[in-house]
């Protein structure tokens, strides 16, 4: 079992699952290693969880565990990878959180290594992880179906979390982590609506969440299909079907079709 976990970077992704991790007791603060360059992040980091391990060694970080995060940009992994590559023990497990860079990509940044055909996995949260409600995909390579349960139970206590093959990555990437912000998008257009109709930002704001949660919570307790939980709430001639052809009529499910497929 998975006990002891390091995260290399303590960024905005990489210090939300340390916190997220430590409040949900799924791992102790003192088995949490996190390293980072910026002595700040860490700091920060501390001041909320002030028993996990800090460094900015990510040698001595990776050394001190069963699975090992790579939470960085995008730019930094192959530096990262390449320092890490031949200190990596064949008994521990990768995990990468950096966006665009694919399996094949990591192997050949640890092919020299006692690492080199260890378990590895691409991890794709979105930014609700800070609050423990991302939606994560993980892509497995060469691990058992034991240790991918694992996986898909530590980052459920993030959200949900769901194993998928690394093509769905991308989907996975266009419809919950862009998908994340077309979602907001349209909180933002609800709330312009509503404040034309009368109600004060503030007003429209809390309405207009609250609505979007009890549709999400609604769905989500009974399994319905949408279009089903729709035509509870429309009746005959009535004003939601008016707004609901007025939406269509300019375009509004092919635009968030198209947004999604652009995302890909």
């Amino acid at each position: 079992m998975i006990e002891k976990i390091a995260i290399i970077g303590a960024g905005n992704m990489g210090a939300a699952i340390a916190r997220g991790l430590v409040k949900s007791g799924r791992i102790q603060p003192q088995n949490l290693w996190v390293s980072d360059p910026a002595v700040s992040q860490l700091d920060a980091l501390r001041a909320d969880c002030p028993d996990i391990n800090t460094t900015n060694d990510n040698i001595l970080a990776a050394s001190m565990a069963q699975l090992v995060l790579i939470a960085v940009k995008p730019w930094l992994v192959e530096d990262v990878l390449t320092a890490l590559d031949q200190k990596l023990r064949p008994d521990q497990v990768l995990g990468s959180i950096a966006a665009g860079i694919n399996i094949k990509t990591l192997r050949e940044l640890i092919r020299y290594g006692a690492a080199a055909e260890a378990p590895l996995y691409r991890i794709i949260p979105n930014t609700a992880i800070a609050i423990g409600e991302s939606m994560t995909f993980i892509a497995p390579d060469l691990t058992t179906p034991e240790l991918d349960e694992e996986m898909r139970d530590i980052f459920s206590q993030l959200g949900q979390a769901m194993i998928v093959t690394e093509p769905m990555l991308e989907a996975g990437m266009a419809v919950a982590s862009c998908g994340i912000a077309y979602a907001m998008r349209y909180v933002r257009a609800a709330m312009e609506g509503a404040v034309q109709l009368g109600m004060t930002p503030a007003a429209a704001l809390t309405t207009v969440l609250q609505t979007v949660k009890g549709a999400a919570a609604l769905l989500e307790a009974t399994g319905e299909h949408p279009e089903v939980a729709i035509d509870r709430v429309t009746t005959a001639g009535g004003v939601t079907i008016r707004g609901l052809n007025a939406m269509e009529a300019a375009g509004f499910s092919p635009a968030v079709v198209d947004g999604l497929l652009a995302s890909h």
